[in-house]
């Protein structure tokens, strides 16, 4: 892959967290003490804000959020360092998510997809490539058929121009309500492809994430696969070519972590940081993200605010 000068454009998906840190397991039928945060979040949104955080200075977000809630978003991706491209929907509410993050600062979602899943190829132009150098794809459009549209037009205009695609698959288990070899399909084309290890096994029904890494890689040239606590796996054309030990930290919340690594890889990439160094950048920027609450690097103007009601 031609590692090209230019802003990074992410299309993906923009939703309000509801972020439920409980110390001590959930009591069903009962209540359970938490501490609960309203947070902007999304996988797409993310990954663009750690990439600013990264020092990209380029970041341009398309997303589709709920009317009520567009100021919101904008403004907290601005603080960000993101130019929000995202448009209001009359019809559906803004995705959302609840986050239930336990003790160990595992993570397990409920999510409500909504206005995500409606953006469709009516709201792509070409033009949005321009002044370009990367485009990312979150894979939460690959689960309807709308969205999925759209990025296959965006991922065939990306390459008639000769600008890297990357993607990131996004949840194990959506990939398996849409079927291995559907998701598989969507990705042919991609440039670079950010699974973790549950998504790598799946996608490739290998148990070993090297194999299966190296598998992507054959269907994606550039495939990074993520680790945890374990650091990440680089493979390149069929072959592991680097194994990136983890950053420690402290976890808290490990909500977005996969999404730092994402976005400071690909802001080390377009400065021209080969793939292994770039994976080191994403290692550092999940460490920092599990010692945060939420998906995103916090902003100096990181008061509560919350959405409009």
């Amino acid at each position: 892959m031609t590692v090209a000068a230019g802003g990074l454009l992410v299309i993906g998906d923009v939703v309000t967290d509801v972020v439920a840190r409980h110390r001590t397991p959930l009591a069903n039928g009962t209540d359970t003490a938490a501490r609960i945060r309203i947070l902007p979040g999304g996988a797409g949104a993310n990954a663009a804000c750690w990439a600013a955080r990264w020092g990209c200075p380029d970041v341009r977000l398309l997303g589709r959020v709920g009317r009520d809630e567009a100021g919101w978003h904008e403004s907290r991706l601005r603080a960000a360092g993101v130019r929000p491209l995202l448009i209001a929907d009359a019809e559906a509410p803004t995705a959302t998510v609840i986050a239930l993050v336990d003790a160990t600062a595992e993570r397990t979602f409920l999510t409500d997809s909504g206005a995500v899943l409606r953006i469709s190829a009516a709201d792509w132009s070409p033009s949005l490539l321009d002044g370009v150098g990367h485009l990312h794809l979150s894979g939460y459009l690959l689960f309807s058929p709308a969205s999925r549209q759209l990025a296959r037009l965006a991922l065939e205009s990306a390459r008639a121009r000769a600008i890297a695609v990357s993607v990131d698959p996004a949840s194990a288990g959506f990939i398996g309500e849409l079927g291995v070899d559907r998701v598989s399909a969507a990705l042919a084309g991609a440039d670079v492809l950010f699974p973790n290890a549950d998504e790598a096994r799946l996608l490739t029904g290998l148990p070993d994430p090297a194999d299966a890494a190296a598998k992507l890689s054959r269907l994606v040239p550039l495939t990074v696969v993520t680790l945890g606590a374990d650091g990440a796996l680089v493979a390149e054309s069929g072959t592991v070519t680097a194994r990136v030990p983890p950053v420690m930290a402290v976890a808290v919340d490990s909500t977005g972590a996969g999404d730092a690594f994402t976005g400071a890889f690909l802001a080390a990439r377009l400065s021209g940081a080969d793939a292994a160094t770039a994976a080191a950048e994403g290692c550092r920027a999940g460490a920092e993200a599990v010692t945060l609450i939420g998906g995103r690097p916090h902003s100096p103007d990181e008061a509560d605010r919350r959405p409009p009601a």
